[in-house]
């Protein structure tokens, strides 16, 4: 069947981690292009195409089993064209063949195993296969025995299911419509109330297990509550809060989160750290201790901000991931017995902390091992930082996680905004600090002769262009970096990305819609505008052109608004039928409502900041605060100080208030 020999492993030089632990298979994988996808041509093969990342811990699994074998890969490479995707570095290829294998299976997940028509088109789909078969499962060396004889037998039946799929995939991408709905407070409260609702008041959370951090939802109901005080809004996102916060999800002794729960309880995690969760976390934990002064959020905010810096930090940004796994063995490295946490602290300190951390003789994990978690407050707070110091020094002679070096646009920018809004918040300039360097790697990195490129590793740039949640995400950190620190070259920089990013993605033929990627050489160019894990790139992109639409001069405002109000025009069908996958979108949308509320501070030649810094704490999420010298920035223009002392202007939309001069004004007035 095979027309040539196959082109040998290519991924050694890949800028993925992920891809890169793939390159001494037996298996002759190939990077997506059209060099493969033209092999596959040549020789009249399917492709195989393999999606995964590197945190995942199935697909390290079915690599052991299959792609290392040596068997299995000599079948991969004689009958097919193999391809290899990380779904991190290329979210429009995974997005495509997920929508397939939905279609398909009913399911997905990752690794995601897919076998295409040289043209892209997918006619089987499946996630993980065995090596061997089991538990009801085909193994993986019949499944592609039985695609193979399809290809060579039934060639015109898998034309038809090709061709079949690939309408659905681009049926699966219209545009969502414009509803009859106004982005109003009716449907503001119908998104608050349906998801009350469905809040686990006992555990936390929304719905059941698995529970995943529910990051943009939280921002988004925070948001929501700003409006009239609501407190029903805020206690459930501090519920959900501190139920993570206590929960083996976070971290105990070096902050940071988990992708998700597999309890209802937050007890066991599955226990990969994203900086996507932790970026986003970061925001809301912030926001929660500046809105209520809760002193547990205010420590989450600052153990997680510390664990980014320390744990992802990389020359260019900060790395993706670490994985669930240390020496092949999920979770060994968090996990606890009563006996090793006494072998570490001594028998008195050791009796203490399994009760403080909740460590059992019969374990919450695996072999009488526990997560760690805080059910309860600790009266002793010296005794407990000695403890845990004491155990993560131990924790780091064990075997630890791989870590994905791999730089993500997106993922970075959202740590960028973060870090400046709490570092703003807080009178943090050494969190500012942070977000500055992480942008201006990205700048110095990724931006490569005016095109936005998606990811780097090792300081070394990848092919793939940015998608656009990339260039959202970015937009707002540069936006935000300037409202932080007044330099107006972030502002440039961010309104730059920001009209590239509408020339690449929005749908000139349904204004307000959004393509997620830039290219058309896919067999469907990929639009959701679900929220999802990280916020869709098209709510993304409303945030951008709510802050750009108060930071620009005049004209581009103007247009900057429009667009962002036929953006959540359609925005309206996901609020009012799916509000749990619409949080960012809810965020954006109430900013929106009551505004954007703008709060330009004129400071004198000998400001003390002090005006700027009530007006950082005081203002609402999603407001614009900004600050500065008269006319040095167009939301100052013609507005300085009053009588000498700095003077905050506030305006809602396109109505100003007169001046005020005092923290207390300014704090009625918002």
């Amino acid at each position: 069947m095979s027309e040539g020999k196959p082109t040998p492993n290519l991924l050694g030089s890949s800028t993925s981690p992920y891809l890169r632990q793939h390159a001494d298979n037996p298996v002759a994988w190939q990077e997506w292009g059209d060099d493969a996808l033209a092999e596959a041509a040549r020789r009249d093969v399917p492709i195989l195409l393999s999606v995964g990342y590197a945190a995942c811990h199935w697909c390290h699994v079915m690599a052991h089993e299959s792609f290392e074998d040596d068997v299995i890969a000599a079948q991969m490479n004689s009958d097919f064209v193999c391809i290899k995707v990380d779904r991190e570095e290329r979210p429009d290829i995974d997005a495509i063949y997920m929508n397939a294998t939905v279609a398909m299976t009913g399911q997905g997940g990752w690794p995601m195993t897919c076998f295409l028509t040289p043209s892209g088109e997918p006619f089987y789909c499946g996630t993980y296969f065995p090596s061997t078969a089991r538990g009801g499962m085909p193994s993986f060396p019949q499944i592609m025995s039985a695609v193979s004889e399809a290809w060579v037998q039934r060639r015109d039946e898998i034309a038809e299911m090709g061709r079949k799929v690939r309408d659905h995939l681009h049926a699966n991408s219209a545009a969502l419509p414009v509803a009859d709905l106004d982005v109003d407070d009716r449907l503001v409260d119908h998104v608050v109330a349906t998801t009350l609702d469905d809040e686990d008041r006992a555990a936390g959370g929304f719905g059941g297990a698995p529970k995943f951090p529910p990051s943009a939802l939280l921002e988004g109901l925070l948001r929501a509550s700003e409006r009239d005080g609501d407190r029903a809004a805020v206690d459930a996102v501090g519920r959900t809060c501190a139920a993570m916060a206590r929960g083996g999800i976070y971290d105990q002794l070096a902050g940071g989160f988990a992708r998700y729960s597999v309890d209802n309880d937050w007890v066991v995690p599955h226990f990969e750290k994203m900086l996507y969760d932790n970026a986003q976390l970061i925001r809301v934990y912030a926001h929660l201790a500046r809105r209520t002064g809760d002193v547990l959020a205010r420590r989450v905010t600052e153990e997680t901000i510390e664990f980014l810096r320390r744990d992802l930090a990389v020359g260019g940004g900060f790395a993706s991931s670490l994985d669930a796994d240390a020496d092949g063995v999920e979770g060994s490295t968090y996990v606890w017995s009563p006996q090793q946490l006494a072998d570490v602290l001594g028998a008195d300190d050791g009796l203490w902390a399994a009760e403080v951390f909740g460590v059992t003789e019969t374990g919450t994990f695996e072999h009488g091992t526990s997560t760690l978690r805080l059910p309860d407050d600790v009266d002793d707070l010296d005794r407990l930082a000695l403890v845990r110091a004491r155990l993560l020094a131990a924790r780091a002679q064990r075997p630890q996680p791989a870590r994905d070096d791999k730089v993500v646009t997106a993922w970075n920018a959202m740590a960028v905004t973060a870090l400046a809004e709490a570092g703003a918040t807080f009178g943090r300039a050494d969190w500012i600090d942070l977000g500055a360097w992480c942008a201006r790697a990205l700048l110095d990195t990724h931006l490569v002769d005016g095109t936005l490129r998606r990811s780097s590793l090792d300081g070394h740039v990848g092919a793939p262009v940015a998608a656009l949640d990339d260039h959202a995400a970015l937009v707002t950190a540069l936006l935000t970096l300037h409202q932080v620190t007044g330099q107006t070259t972030w502002r440039d920089g961010g309104l730059a990305v920001l009209d590239a990013a509408i020339e690449l993605f929005a749908d000139v033929a349904e204004p307000g819609a959004w393509y997620d990627a830039a290219g058309h050489d896919l067999v469907a160019r990929p639009r959701d505008p679900v929220d999802g894990a990280t916020p869709a790139g098209a709510s993304l992109i409303a945030e951008a052109l709510l802050a750009a639409s108060a930071l620009a001069k005049f004209g581009p405002a103007s247009r900057y608004a429009e667009l962002l109000d036929q953006t959540l025009a359609r925005s309206t069908v996901l609020l009012a039928k799916v509000p749990r996958s619409a949080g960012h979108w809810l965020a954006t949308a109430v900013a929106r409502l009551h505004g954007p509320l703008q709060i330009a501070v004129a400071q004198s030649d000998d400001s003390s900041g002090d005006l700027a810094a009530a007006a950082r704490i005081a203002a609402p999420g999603g407001a614009i605060v900004v600050a500065g010298k008269r006319d040095s920035i167009p939301l100052l223009d013609g507005r300085g100080p009053v009588n000498g002392a700095d003077a905050a202007y506030v305006c809602r939309g396109t109505v100003c208030d007169l001046p005020v001069t005092d923290r207390d004004a300014l704090a009625a007035k918002l």
